[in-house]
């Protein structure tokens, strides 16, 4: 099978791996399958869609609306890292999911307005499926509506009009949208689970998401929650648009580990 790309921007190791560990989980993917490119880390360089399954783009510290005087070199560069990235995918409709900074990142690059209307505290809130989420093929099958875990302070209040709004919560109008017939991104992380979303709190309590000291009880309203379905759609994203080799194709090597135990992207073998 040709591997998933992940496009991750967590600078922080704990957050970072955990991150990764669950998109391996939840897509059902293997360390093979799945490589990730850290992006606060490294430049991204030329991708060639055709040596992917898909890309996923995690969360993380950057906001899409932040001014641009206050924007880090790194952040810039990430941005236009991406920006290059997404004119290939939209014109090619590759399959691609971005989570969380993955909806500012392509709402911004497809002419939404991303501001700090609709941010959302850290915690499980219910998102309701449109009629067109309802009939999505990575959503289908879903409840109606169901819980997942949110935590940012920007998001899109306006989708441009070729954007398919696929769901909503009642605090955040735009919880996840597509273009074209295999582009996503969600406001919510379908990759967390009460474990990843505790990590996460420790992490990034001194990030501005909430005050310090709510990082206990915010812990345990994640224990009391029930989040429970959108990790079915990281699965769904991975059956549906896994691709075989061409016959006769060199197996491609597992993703190497630095030292540090930060495991770094591999380049798909010709």
């Amino acid at each position: 099978m040709k591997p998933f790309l992940l496009l991750a921007i967590r600078a922080e190791d704990a957050a970072a791996d955990n991150e990764y560990e669950s998109f391996l989980a939840f897509a059902g993917l293997s360390e093979r399958d799945l490589r990730r490119c850290r992006l606060e880390q490294r430049a991204l360089g030329d991708v060639d869609l055709q040596d992917w399954s898909g890309i996923l783009l995690g969360g993380g510290p950057f906001n899409s609306s932040d001014p641009e005087e206050s924007k880090s070199p790194v952040q810039r560069r990430v941005e236009a890292d991406l920006r290059g990235l997404l004119e290939k995918v939209i014109s090619a409709d590759f399959p691609f999911l971005g989570a969380c900074y993955g909806i500012g990142t392509l709402g911004s690059h497809q002419g939404a307005v991303v501001d700090r209307r609709y941010a959302e505290p850290i915690g499980a809130v219910p998102v309701t499926l449109t009629r067109e989420g309802r009939r999505d093929p990575l959503l289908r099958g879903l409840p109606t509506t169901f819980d997942a875990f949110v935590g940012h302070k920007e998001a899109i209040s306006r989708l441009p009009r070729h954007a398919i709004l696929l769901a909503s919560s009642p605090a955040c109008p735009v919880q996840a949208f597509r273009i074209g017939s295999h582009v996503y991104a969600t406001q919510f992380h379908p990759e967390l689970d009460v474990a990843g979303l505790c990590t996460r709190i420790d992490v990034y309590k001194h990030a501005g998401y909430f005050e310090p000291e709510q990082a206990g009880e915010l812990k345990a309203q994640a224990r009391s929650s029930n989040v429970t379905h959108p990790p079915a759609i990281l699965r769904r994203f991975a059956q549906r648009y896994a691709r075989g080799e061409p016959t006769g194709a060199a197996p491609r090597p597992p993703a190497a580990v630095s030292p540090a135990g930060q495991r770094r992207l591999s380049p798909p073998s010709r």
